[in-house]
């Protein structure tokens, strides 16, 4: 492994542990991040020419401390909140004078104050993604950017305005308690599942799955599961994220075309990544009586991974789970998907009555999901040119590529529903 390579393994790992550290002292995140930033730009200098520091750590963190000292000291001078900055300055030089003794620390209270102060709930969806990225992932903007498929002034805009948001709500550094907690739990939670699912099947772009994308998700989310192991919410995601991501090989096939659920190839499925989410499913549900929505789609998800075979699939079961999901969670997407449920454990028509009662909902306009299924269930019911004008437009409302020439050849010649 070359320095620069080495350099950025170890800054993946210790970047939101330091980060965590200062803003504990900073009491500001962008600061914080920026200090230490600074502190990976000199390693970046400085390690390929004197070689690795015996104590990585310790080092990034010497430099990003003095480096926040410097600033403290040149902002007391220039502003006028001596008095607030100049406490912060005492304490930063008095809690943080030996090294070691931080790092030994447990970081995982700190850790965990990032993660809520990232996904604050003050801040769109798109900004809380970015920034948990850029903190918590340690990704540079560019990755970011070709994360989301989006030019990287528009990235850097959304953790500019996260981290000036964040400032100007005085959010503070803290992790919240009772039912806070649980409400800010929910957005943390659906920065994960959000970057998961655009990884899953990609909102743009010619590929369909970007296992990078879903790869920084559930590293994420096991951080967070070994922050909060007694969080069932947060087991479940992670469990719903391991069962989805067994199946990555069987997703696509040479030509890196989607291969659909059913038309995969179980043997090419991660049956040791199967097994690590049934057993983290097992854990959260001994841990709650009452599902909620993740949990509850870790069971849709069990459900098709303990199936041999296609044929297999419980999907009376998978209905009854989407039912509870939609009592838990009601969205027009979970609709759609209980309308493929249904389709497939009752027949058609039922699925297709669930789709029909959705076609005037305003948020499914601009989505190609509803005709999607429409499609499939007219297919099935014998209705082949209704379907494949609904196939048609669906192919006009995806952004993906891959996506695109899929439901193109489903409207040239429909067949069976694999999703």
């Amino acid at each position: 492994m070359t320095a620069t390579a080495t350099i950025e393994a170890v800054w993946r790992i210790e970047q939101p542990k330091l980060t965590a550290r200062l803003a504990r002292y900073l009491r500001d995140i962008g600061l914080a991040e920026e200090v230490a930033g600074d502190a990976f730009l000199l390693a970046l200098e400085r390690w390929p020419r004197d070689g690795i520091p015996r104590n990585p750590a310790a080092w990034l963190t010497e430099v990003a401390r003095n480096r926040a000292l410097d600033r403290l000291r040149r902002t007391t001078m220039i502003d006028g909140k001596h008095r607030e900055l100049a406490i912060d300055l005492a304490e930063l030089e008095r809690a943080m004078p030996d090294i070691e003794a931080v790092l030994d620390e447990d970081i995982d209270d700190d850790l965990l104050r990032l993660i809520f102060t990232a996904c604050h709930p003050v801040l769109p969806a798109e900004q809380r993604a970015a920034l948990a990225l850029r903190l918590l992932g340690g990704l540079s903007t560019a990755e970011i950017a070709r994360a989301f498929l989006v030019p990287e002034a528009t990235a850097a805009q959304r953790i500019v305005r996260a981290k000036r948001a964040l400032r100007d709500a005085a959010i503070a550094f803290e992790t919240p308690r009772g039912q806070e907690r649980r409400e800010r739990l929910a957005a943390v939670l659906e920065v994960v599942y959000l970057i998961f699912n655009e990884g899953y099947v990609a909102s743009a772009g010619s590929d369909w799955l970007r296992a990078d994308l879903c790869g920084e998700a559930l590293r994420l989310g096991r951080s967070l599961a070994a922050l909060m192991p007694d969080e069932p919410e947060v087991q479940g995601l992670v469990s719903l994220m391991e069962l989805n991501a067994s199946r990555f090989l069987a997703r696509t096939g040479k030509a890196r075309e989607p291969i659909l659920l059913l038309d995969q190839d179980r043997g090419r499925w991660n049956w040791s990544l199967i097994r690590r989410g049934l057993d983290g499913l097992n854990r959260a549900m001994t841990l709650t009586s009452t599902p909620g929505p993740y949990l509850l789609q870790a069971m849709i998800a069990a459900c098709h991974s303990r199936a041999a075979t296609a044929a297999d699939t419980d999907w009376i079961a998978i209905s009854a789970y989407y039912q509870a999901l939609a009592l838990s969670a009601p969205s027009p997407i979970v609709e759609i998907n209980r309308a493929v449920a249904v389709g497939m454990a009752f027949g058609p028509a039922q699925g297709l009555a669930i789709v029909e009662a959705l076609m005037d909902e305003p948020r499914l306009k601009d989505s190609h999901l509803l005709p999607t299924v429409r499609g499939d269930l007219l297919e099935r019911l014998g209705h082949q040119a209704e379907a494949r004008a609904a196939f048609r437009q669906a192919a006009g409302l995806t952004g993906n590529d891959a996506e695109r020439a899929l439901l193109l050849a489903r409207a040239a010649s429909p067949s069976d529903i694999r999703s």
